[in-house]
């Protein structure tokens, strides 16, 4: 019989480098297993072929982690011309090759057609679910399914390296936007086709891939420098307002109740108390309403 470690509390996000050939689901399990946390989640699933910035939460940080999830993403993506593939990236297998005779001003100037509000028809090779099953089943055993087009929206898109039928492209773009779409979708505005060959996720929200650590450098620490690499719950919502409340009004907010604040503006914030300490995050309500919406843990 096997010895477990004890599994322990733990809250913080760690910033996690994803290499590419491992799940995210698979990446999570190993990075848990490392801090022997309790409970863990991450923030957005990145592909098996992708890699890059993979926020992993742990203990209380899975409750706020769907505010990250509804953030921007930056990525690299490095785009193959001249070829596209049944699952429109490189894990698939090639369904046609076409002469890629076009230029770099002729890729930038197909670049700014997708910048902004676009549609996107959901890729067959996907986890969207149809009849209650994910579309890649249907996908596997040679069936398509009829796809209603998504809006997305791209709010920067740059050529940043253009080579050997290769263009690197670095985009930031909204949640529910699939990147080998936008390569396929930018192979035929140039007339050759193409497909994702590479793809690193760089960005999620304020949270950036500079930060983050690899598999390498965790293996490598103990377990009091892993902590140490542990950014606070709060770092999930850089982007909300923040308010704080002096007793009694932060202890009944911590209760759940609802509670008055005349100088918070309306909309989701951040919460936090006496020595600023993070309480959770409320939506304000006209005229300062200060609603709970989650808590942490009080203890």
């Amino acid at each position: 019989m096997t010895n477990r470690l004890p599994r322990r509390r733990i809250d913080g996000v760690l910033l996690f480098h994803k290499p590419a050939g491992i799940s995210s689901n698979g990446a999570l399990q190993q990075v848990k297993r490392l801090f022997s946390a309790e409970r863990a989640g991450h923030t957005g699933t990145l592909d098996p072929m992708a890699s890059g910035l993979l926020p992993i939460c742990f203990g209380e940080a899975t409750k706020f982690a769907a505010e990250l999830l509804d953030s921007e993403k930056r990525y690299r993506a490095r785009v193959r011309l001249g070829e596209r593939t049944d699952t429109g990236d490189a894990e698939g297998t090639v369904i046609e090759r076409r002469q890629a005779r076009v230029s770099r001003a002729q890729v930038i100037e197909a670049l700014t057609r997708f910048r902004g509000d676009i549609e996107q028809v959901p890729p067959m090779y996907s986890a969207i679910k149809h009849q209650g099953r994910p579309l890649y089943d249907y996908a596997r055993k040679g069936k398509e399914i009829e796809r209603k087009p998504r809006l997305v929206r791209i709010s920067a898109i740059e050529l940043c390296g253009f080579e050997a039928g290769e263009a690197l492209v670095e985009l930031t773009c909204s949640k529910g936007t699939y990147v080998r779409v936008l390569a396929e979708d930018l192979g035929e505005a140039l007339g050759c086709g193409a497909h994702l060959s590479g793809l690193v996720r760089t960005g999620v929200g304020q949270l950036r891939l500079e930060q983050a650590h690899t598999f390498e450098e965790l293996a490598e620490s103990d377990a009091g420098e892993r902590c140490a690499w542990l950014l606070p719950v709060d770092s999930l919502l850089g982007n909300r307002p923040a308010i704080t409340l002096a007793d009694p009004l932060a202890l009944r907010f911590t209760h759940g109740q609802v509670i008055q604040c005349g100088t918070a503006q309306a909309g989701r914030v951040r919460v936090y108390g006496p020595g600023e300490m993070f309480l959770g995050v409320a939506t304000v309500e006209t005229p300062g309403i200060v609603r709970p919406q989650r808590l942490m843990r009080q203890d």
